[in-house]
């Protein structure tokens, strides 16, 4: 049995997740095992309930289950909150307490949705990588901070375990897949660079198998859109892998498509990258395919089952195939499909 914690949030985040929902239970149905989904606030959703975006009882819940599965938060409702009150806050710290340091986000086109990129279709074909982005360190979280009237500060710093814990993630995961680990940073100009870099280089040694390379990260920004296709792995920090996994998000077509994990020791949560989209909220013309591809990564990196990550990836592959889109992936004049009617789409691909 797996128990799931369910967080819709705000914005389009309970449309897509019950999407998701729906993929678990239909594939619960077909596998015979047992999933029991429990659902939790957060975010706006949690702030009108109990006057906190992040409760002590969501927290515990997301301590006692395999997996949590995250909708979205945030929207022009709470913007004026004091910034430690936002829902961006509360993701922040719902990272930190469960010691989420890795985000792992893939660029993958589709075939079917090779002509959605704004990149040539002979650029992006064939695209197929994965982004490390470490997720409770560097400038995001480093001391002193602040900012007065005639100026503002950040303190960008690594501790070694930091830097150690997700490179290796990342070439245990480069041996899955074609071994080869690119390590994107500033060592030309940042001390904190150079030590992340050394750090890499230390720990591939326990890695011969895995081809390790170094990139500056303005040459990776152009690399991902001259030549996605050169990349297997890419491993990075928090504020690069924040831009990065953005721009090879868009170079995919829609960030509608893309899903993420961010995975701990202990813990892992599931959610798609594009954010609660509050001006279609309520409309049911959300893509629910992200979310539903964190699903996949969920079986992959939690649930310990691939084989059937590849059947929910197949699955997509064979809705979009069959010509069903949703507003943001549809050509100009081609019909569209609400969100359910995608995910049950999704869902009648999985097969009985």
């Amino acid at each position: 049995m797996y128990k799931i914690v369910s967080i819709p949030g705000d914005g389009i985040g309970p449309e897509v997740v019950a999407g998701a929902v729906s993929v678990l239970k239909q594939l619960s149905k077909k596998h015979g095992f047992d999933v029991v989904i429990e659902e939790h606030p957060f975010g706006g959703a949690s702030y009108d309930l109990h006057g906190e975006m992040l409760t002590s009882a969501t927290l515990e819940a997301c301590k006692k289950c395999d997996a949590v599965l995250l909708g979205a938060v945030g929207g022009p409702k709470w913007e004026k909150l004091p910034h430690e009150h936002k829902p961006e806050a509360a993701l922040l710290k719902i990272r930190k307490e469960l010691e989420l340091f890795a985000n792992l986000r893939p660029a993958k086109v589709y075939d079917a949705l090779i002509d959605a990129s704004s990149l040539k279709a002979e650029v992006v074909q064939g695209t197929d990588f994965l982004v490390f982005r470490e997720l409770t360190g560097g400038i995001y979280f480093g001391q002193p901070r602040g900012f007065d009237e005639n100026r503002g500060w950040n303190t960008m710093v690594y501790e070694r375990y930091e830097v150690e814990r997700i490179a290796r993630l990342s070439f245990e995961a480069a041996r899955k897949r074609k071994g080869k680990v690119i390590s994107i940073d500033k060592a030309n100009v940042l001390e904190v660079s150079q030590f992340w870099r050394n750090v890499v280089h230390e720990i591939h040694r326990e890695y011969a198998d895995v081809e390790l390379s170094d990139m500056y990260v303005d040459n990776a920004a152009m690399q991902i859109v001259r030549n996605p296709k050169q990349f297997d792995v890419i491993v990075t920090s928090n504020l690069f892998g924040d831009i990065l996994s953005d721009i090879a998000g868009m170079i995919t077509g829609s960030l509608g498509m893309l899903p993420s994990a961010s995975i701990g020791t202990t813990y892992a949560l599931y959610e798609p990258i594009h954010g609660s989209a509050p001006d279609i909220a309520g409309r049911n013309i959300a893509n629910p395919i992200a979310t539903i591809a964190s699903v996949a990564m969920m079986f992959e990196h939690s649930l310990n089952k691939p084989a059937i990550a590849r059947e929910i990836e197949a699955a997509i592959e064979a809705t979009l195939a069959a010509g069903l889109r949703t507003a943001d992936i549809a050509a100009p004049g081609e019909k569209t499909v609400s969100t359910t009617e995608m995910t049950e789409a999704i869902v009648r691909h999985l097969g009985a």
